[in-house]
């Protein structure tokens, strides 16, 4: 283990799949290194990078026969695509829903829900490489998820979580013994030789934690890798909607489509179609939003929260952007009761100054809600390095520039742009249309005017 304690130089360069799609930038490969040196070594390990910095795309560098990944069911979809995108050569089956089979592929993307209920099953394979995403979940050894987690069987076991583990001794324990069992020692010797003196303020202690932990957890910020980094990446954040969501949602679809695909076939109204894809989008977003509808949140801003949560937690500044004031009225309650403060603008915000200066300020609000209309122009908010796009719509030169709000003179930062975007709706579709939009306004030269107007055929896709 002495060549990883005495860090990356001399890990042996790695060797990269034959089918990996994407260029990886310097930290990955090196992420990549210390990934197979581990697998080689027949040991565990948690990769803790910061949001954002492709953990993703580093574990599928590793993934071969039999592996299988357990995810929340948020993030299954962008696995699945993930996968396909840089691995293409793997195959692939979502172990999930009720006609779950285990097919012989490379490899077996689940659930933690599935994990608890079809352990047996899961229990039973060989696997070569075993992965937890959103490796928090397995934060109290006691649950059915960690007990589950540690009763299966691989060589090479792997943890992913966004957030620092190394001050979360709570959590720590039970993310080592999934990764490396014994490492730390039984709960109770951990607790009374190194959590306990620890939270008493022995340095010594804290030392020899991680003395321990260092050849086996790899984080990196972004502001460490930042010249790694290019100034802005648009990242897409899949998002699954609930039963619940699906059946309000394709209930509006099913209603609406035939009437909307005759009235534009014949030259009808655009209005009666614009308006259905309105209570289209907005069913993807939160069902509340839509008349007679009643929910007090969303698997979207469930998604958005978990994620503000964990930048805040990593000292980042985040805007939330969304065209309805009334989907920012849903989130705030949501941000309160998770403890992360925010302030607001839209137009009925009178002091529009007094709200960015205090952002802007090392002290102000870590998040600040933003309406479409009222944050589009002639804002400066460069002390944010995360953007995020809460409902996309067919123009991307409106949403450029939102993201512009903090991707501008100014920024000394690498700025995520992140897209929620609800699976299997006409949000997916208004992203296709998008980047349509964005080519018509290339082969224009910038004449804005080619992607400003929203035609029938763009919606007759929509609803297609």
């Amino acid at each position: 283990l002495k060549p990883l304690a005495d860090g990356f130089e001399s890990l042996p360069e790695p060797t990269l799949p034959a089918d990996l799609t994407a260029t990886l930038r310097p930290y990955q490969v090196q992420g990549v290194a210390w990934l197979q040196f581990l697998q080689r070594a027949g040991l565990g390990g948690v990769l803790a990078d910061d949001m954002g910095l492709g953990k993703t795309l580093q574990t599928a560098c590793v993934l071969g026969k039999k592996s299988l990944v357990v995810c929340p069911t948020s993030v299954l979809p962008t696995w699945l695509a993930e996968l396909k995108r840089f691995r293409p050569s793997l195959t692939v089956n979502a172990y999930h829903g009720p006609s779950r089979a285990l097919d012989d592929v490379d490899v077996t993307v689940t659930t933690y829900a599935i994990l608890r209920l079809d352990l047996a099953q899961l229990q039973a394979l060989e696997w070569n490489a075993l992965v937890l995403d959103e490796a928090q979940n397995i934060k109290n050894p006691e649950s059915q998820a960690a007990k589950a987690s540690f009763a299966l069987k691989a060589p090479f076991r792997l943890a992913l979580s966004g957030t620092s583990v190394e001050n979360r001794l709570d959590e720590l324990w039970s993310l080592m013994h999934f990764t490396n069992q014994g490492l730390l020692g039984g709960r109770r010797q951990f607790d009374e030789t190194l959590a306990r003196p620890i939270a008493e303020g022995n340095a010594t202690a804290r030392l020899e934690l991680r003395k321990r932990l260092k050849p086996f957890v790899l984080r990196r910020l972004k502001k460490d890798v930042a010249k790694d980094l290019p100034p802005r990446t648009e990242v897409v954040r899949t998002v699954t909607l609930d039963e619940r969501e699906r059946a309000t949602y394709d209930a509006i679809f099913a209603a609406t489509k035939d009437e909307v695909v005759k009235l534009l076939g014949q030259g009808g109204s655009v209005l009666k179609a614009l308006e259905a894809l309105l209570r289209l989008r907005q069913a993807a977003c939160h069902p509340a939003l839509i008349p007679g509808q009643l929910a007090k949140t969303s698997s979207k801003v469930q998604t958005l929260v978990e994620a503000l949560v964990t930048a805040v937690a990593d000292g980042h500044k985040a805007l939330v952007f969304s065209q309805w004031t009334k989907l920012l009225d849903l989130i705030e309650p949501e941000l309160t009761a998770a403890g992360v403060r925010f302030s607001r603008l839209d137009g009925s915000t009178p002091n529009r100054g007094e709200v960015t200066a205090e952002f802007q300020t090392e002290t102000g609000p870590p998040v600040m809600l933003i309406s479409l209309k009222a944050g589009g122009t002639g804002l400066t908010l460069t002390a944010a390095d995360h953007v995020f796009l809460v409902d996309p719509w067919w123009n991307p030169a409106v949403e450029a520039q939102a993201a512009d709000r903090a991707h501008r003179i100014g920024q000394d930062k690498p700025v995520f742009v992140y897209r929620l975007v609800s699976q299997g709706t006409v949000e997916e579709r208004i992203l296709t249309l998008q980047d349509k939009k964005r080519a018509l306004f290339e082969a224009a030269l910038g004449d804005g005017q080619s992607a400003g107007a929203l035609t029938k055929d763009d919606l007759l896709e929509l609803f297609a």
